[in-house]
């Protein structure tokens, strides 16, 4: 996959990223599709409820956007698609990633999007999608640990910030030794690692080249994480076949367009914009 696509399209997309996203002044309930405020006869839309954290870029993340603090990303490029093949209009809530999925169960939201592995546990208790994105883990350090964190093995007995309920805590749990960290953000594990509480993070690898790129001082080692991970998929309530149905069926025509390697080259190209 080539990640960030044409320069062209990229900025094309990017553009598009923030054309289409809501100006809600509350930065947990941003709606990302509207009418403009133009009067309408109409019953309004049904909404389509998502549920993601949103500091995860360039999946999703916070941005200004024209003076307002605005959700985007690519799973909300995703989540946008969705809902405009329901006919319905997108409101994204955001959430601890620990508590997406009990939201989702007691129907706050109606679909959980969030960088979310299709683990045995998962699938028992919510509906999951097909693939959309399968990305590679990346372990963080401060710079001047690089060469220290350099395998698997040196991580042993290290401090290792970790996201709560993340594929990734899994993984640093199979590690001899290591003291964990486990926080609802991955902006509060990078400040765990800039004040040295924390010595190294495991990431998924688009995150962790996010905020490598964006925070001074941190770098990924060449270690490299192990996991059985088959990608990322959507959650919806369990049972609601419905929604599940029409998820899959969007994501079949996204992936048959090409459009999901799109949204992310311009999310990625979005994340790293001042």
């Amino acid at each position: 996959m080539n990640k960030w696509g044409k320069l062209s399209m990229g900025l094309l997309l990017a553009a598009g990223l923030l054309a289409g996203c809501g100006s809600n002044n509350n930065k947990n309930n941003t709606a990302a599709s509207g009418n403009g405020g133009a009067a309408s006869t109409e019953a309004p839309a049904k909404k389509l409820i998502m549920g993601t954290s949103a500091d995860f870029p360039p999946y999703e993340f916070h941005k200004m956007v024209e003076g307002t603090d605005t959700i985007v990303g690519f799973d909300i490029e995703i989540a946008k698609e969705i809902a405009a093949d329901l006919g319905q209009e997108l409101e994204v809530k955001d959430l601890p990633f620990d508590s997406l999925l009990n939201e989702l169960a007691s129907g706050r939201i109606d679909m959980v999007i969030s960088g979310l592995s299709p683990t045995p546990e998962r699938a028992e208790a919510v509906g999951l999608s097909d693939i959309y994105y399968k990305a590679e883990q990346a372990v963080v350090v401060r710079e001047a640990d690089k060469d220290k964190f350099a395998s698997m093995d040196a991580l042993k007995g290290a401090k290792i910030g970790i996201q709560t309920g993340s594929i990734q805590e899994g993984i640093a749990k199979g590690i001899e030794g290591a003291q964990l960290t486990s926080l609802s953000k991955i902006s509060e594990i990078v400040l765990q690692l800039q004040s040295n509480r924390v010595d190294a993070s495991i990431m998924e690898g688009p995150v962790a080249k996010s905020f490598v790129k964006n925070v001074k001082g941190l770098v990924i080692t060449d270690a490299k994480p192990e996991v059985e991970d088959d990608g990322y998929v959507i959650g919806v309530k369990k049972g609601n076949t419905e929604l599940l149905d029409q998820v899959n069926k969007t994501l079949g025509r996204l992936n048959s367009e090409g459009k999901i390697d799109e949204f992310v080259a311009a999310a990625s190209e979005l994340a790293e914009s001042k």
